[in-house]
C-alpha cells in the first residue's frame, strides 16, 4: 500500500506479497552487483555497495542473496547492466524521475514510454523534471528507534541537515556526499537503519486530488512493476482521506 507520510508519498511501494517480495529481491540484487562491479567487492571499502547491502538486510534479504550477488559481480560472462535515468510528467502535472539499471535500454525505454503513454503521463528528455528536486542522502528508521529527541540529537551529532518525525518514524536527510557517513555514525548510536540511499527529494510538491490520485498510483505500480525499474520518484503530496479512498 502507498503510506501517508511525507517520504512514503515521494516514493510509492506496493505492498510485500510474494511476488513483490522476490521482485523486490531481484531489484535489490541488482544493485548489489552493480555497486560491487563499480568497485571493491567488500562493503567496507565501497561505500556504494554498503549502502546497497544495508537496504537488502533492511528488506530481510538472505544473506546468502546477498553474497552471491557480490560474487555475481567477479564472474566472466555476466549482465552488463548501466544505470539510465528517464523523466517526465504524471497525471496532474506531477514530475517524475524514473531509475533502472538495465541490460537492453532499447527494452527498458520502451516500457517506460508506454507506461506513461497509456497512465495519462509523457516521458521527456533528461533534466525536463530533475531541475524542480534535490539530489539528497536519505536514512529512515521506524518510530520504535527512539523519541523525536533522541533522534534529532543522534542525527545532528552525525552531521545530518535535516530530520522529519512523525507517528510514522523519522526521516533523515543529508548532503549526498555525505550519506556514508552519516549513516555509519547513526548506525553506532541507533543501530541499523530501515533504508539508506540517495533520493530525489522535490524542492516543491504538488497536492494531488482524488481523481488524479488514481491514475497517478496505477502509473507508478506499472513502472516499479518492471523489472528493469529500480525507484520512481516524484513531488506529489496525497491525503490521508485520499488514500484510505484508494485502499
Amino acid at each position: 500500500m502507498a503510506g501517508h507520510s511525507k517520504f512514503k508519498n515521494i516514493m510509492h511501494r506496493k505492498g510485500a506479497q510474494d511476488k513483490k517480495r522476490s521482485a523486490m529481491f531481484s531489484k535489490l540484487s541488482r544493485e548489489i552487483t552493480v555497486a560491487a562491479k563499480m568497485g571493491l567487492p567488500d562493503p567496507d571499502m565501497n561505500p556504494r555497495l554498503r549502502l546497497a547491502v544495508n537496504a537488502a538486510k533492511a528488506q530481510s534479504m538472505p544473506k546468502d542473496n546477498i553474497q552471491r550477488a557480490i560474487d555475481k559481480a567477479s564472474q566472466a560472462g555476466g549482465e552488463d547492466y548501466v544505470e539510465i535515468r528517464y523523466e517526465g510528467y504524471g497525471p496532474g502535472g506531477v514530475a517524475l524521475i524514473v531509475e533502472a539499471l538495465t541490460d537492453n535500454r532499447n527494452r527498458t525505454a520502451t516500457n517506460v514510454r508506454t507506461a506513461f503513454s497509456k497512465n495519462g503521463g509523457n516521458l521527456g528528455s533528461e533534466g525536463s523534471v530533475s531541475h524542480g528536486f534535490e539530489r539528497r542522502g536519505l536514512i529512515e528508521y521506524k518510530a520504535e528507534v527512539g523519541d523525536e529527541e533522541k533522534v534529532l540529537e543522534a542525527a545532528i551529532e552525525a552531521g545530518a541537515d535535516d530530520v522529519e518525525s512523525s507517528e510514522d518514524g523519522h526521516t533523515i536527510w543529508t548532503a549526498a556526499d555525505a550519506l556514508h557517513g552519516v549513516a555509519s555514525a547513526l548506525e553506532a548510536a541507533l543501530g541499523a537503519a530501515d533504508n539508506v540511499k540517495l533520493a530525489w527529494k522535490p524542492v516543491l510538491s504538488v497536492d494531488v486530488d482524488e481523481a488524479t490520485a488514481g491514475t497517478l498510483m496505477k502509473l507508478i505500480d506499472t513502472l516499479d512493476d518492471d523489472d528493469d525499474v529500480q525507484t520512481v520518484w516524484g513531488n506529489y503530496e496525497i491525503s490521508d482521506e485520499v488514500m484510505e479512498k484508494l485502499g
